[in-house]
């Protein structure tokens, strides 16, 4: 189904963008004067140093042939890393591996492992995003905490049987070449804007615009004010956090989005809003993405991703995690915006995700091929190996039972999704598929990690019992 764009210039433009079912909080929509004026205290901006990839010299044995990487060097702060290359459609097909030198400390780490992606999460093939020209190939981005040294090796694996030349030895294989173009992506989040109210703006505070007194004080940029009034039905603009709803609050604003009286003796199946962290409440600069906002029809279904991230953050840290990844995706990758739409963290916080409003269909990039109709969750760390925490798994339970509610969708049901093409299903089939199904279902990868992907039955299960069917 085609998406269409709205525009983001205006505040008032973006305010009057319609709910599909235009739920009120109850919690202060922004109708006064006073509802208008918004705190924001700007996160100190990020950066990304950008470094080309080159053969290194075979002076130890335990080196393969064309393998590329950068030697130990010191570089400017950054905690988070990945790879990317020319061109997006070339598989990556060889290991990656970084150690990172901790700032302040100065001990080196062990080698670690940087999941490859190989196209799996992208924008669908025939939008503007995906044939914008301008894309790239990446890795996975991998959280290694504040550094200020780095040395990355890539290996390229032995080329498939079927390549090599007849009658050659396996230890003589030749070797898969690696795409065009490598380069180490170091990306430094920023720091984050000091906390404001969770539920409102904070009271008499600047008008957009104007100027402000106070450690705290600030105004909202167009865009932040854009980011934030696309949410206006659900909490005041520029709060930090959408409030959580009972699911009797849940019911009755889903009743008078549907025609109020009339429909008061059908309870709709919808689990309780949760609480989730805005754009502003986790720090992003809306000045990287672009600006119009890109929604799709509707949301039938809920792809779980893993960021592959890895584990090793805190849950204060989190939002410095997703500004990371928003970087990536923007200025490495050169996506629109942050390619999902929610993330959770280990502790079962849940954060907006891609522009355009929580409660919308808002198309992202995060499962190529099914980006149309659907919304994508990224439970922030690895879990092929590693058990997912609880929290997580209930927060994912939280999200879909409410979101999927909002479109009468049945979290433990089926639904068919049309792909736009990639490695599984061709351009055009119908495909029949859970309503929270896992990455690999909609594409060949190992996202969202086997151990995630295995706590998927207890997510459905869970979300069905929190929409009371």
């Amino acid at each position: 189904m085609r998406g269409f764009l709205a525009s983001s210039i205006g505040v008032t433009a973006a305010a009057a963008l319609s709910l599909p079912l235009a739920l009120s909080s109850g919690a202060g929509a922004a109708t006064t004067p006073s509802a208008a004026r918004a705190l924001t205290a700007e996160a100190v901006p990020g950066s990304t140093e950008s470094l080309p990839l080159s053969v290194l010299p075979r002076d130890r044995s335990l080196r393969a042939p064309g393998e590329q990487g950068i030697t130990q060097r010191d570089v400017h702060p950054f905690s988070l890393v990945g790879v990317v290359w020319r061109d997006p459609a070339a598989a990556l097909e060889g290991r990656v591996q970084v150690r990172t030198r901790a700032t302040g400390t100065g001990r080196w780490s062990g080698w670690q492992e940087v999941e490859t992606h190989n196209g799996d999460h992208a924008p669908d093939p025939g939008t503007a995003e995906h044939d914008s020209g301008r894309l790239r190939g990446s890795t996975a981005p991998l959280w290694v905490g504040a550094s200020d040294g780095v040395e990355v090796r890539v290996r390229p694996e032995a080329a498939a049987p079927a390549h090599r030349a007849a009658g050659s030895a396996a230890n003589s294989a030749p070797q898969a070449p690696l795409p065009k173009g490598l380069r180490l992506e170091l990306v430094d989040p920023g720091e984050e804007p000091p906390p404001g109210d969770e539920t409102s703006s904070g009271g008499e505070t600047p008008t957009l615009g104007a100027p402000a007194e106070g450690p705290r004080a600030g105004v909202l940029t167009a865009e932040s004010a854009a980011a934030s009034a696309v949410n206006a039905d659900l909490a005041p603009l520029g709060a930090d956090v959408i409030p959580a709803l009972s699911k009797k609050q849940t019911e009755r604003d889903l009743i008078d989005a549907r025609g109020g009286e009339a429909d008061a003796k059908v309870r709709p199946y919808i689990g309780p809003r949760p609480r989730i962290v805005t754009r502003k409440g986790w720090g992003a600069d809306e000045k990287l993405r672009e600006r119009n906002f890109g929604y799709t029809s509707k949301v039938k279904a809920a792809f779980v991703h893993h960021s592959a991230t890895g584990n090793n953050y805190t849950c204060a840290q989190a939002p410095s995690v997703i500004r990371g990844i928003y970087r990536y995706h923007v200025k490495s990758l050169r996506w629109r915006d942050i390619g999902y739409n929610f993330l959770v963290d280990k502790c079962g916080n849940i954060y907006e995700g891609r522009a355009g409003g929580v409660a919308k269909p808002v198309m992202g990039a995060h499962t190529l091929g099914f980006n149309s109709n659907s919304m994508g969750v990224a439970v922030l760390g690895t879990f092929g190996s590693s058990k997912p925490p609880a929290a997580a798994v209930k927060a994912l339970a939280r999200l879909t039972a409410w979101k999927l509610g909002l479109y009468g969708v049945n979290p433990s049901g089926k639904t068919y999704l049309t792909s736009a093409g990639g490695n599984l299903y061709r351009k055009g089939k119908s495909v029949r598929l859970n309503a929270i199904s896992g990455h690999r279902d909609g594409f060949a990868t190992e996202c969202p990690g086997r151990r995630l992907y295995n706590k998927l039955g207890t997510a459905r299960s869970t979300s069905a019992s929190l929409q009371g069917r």
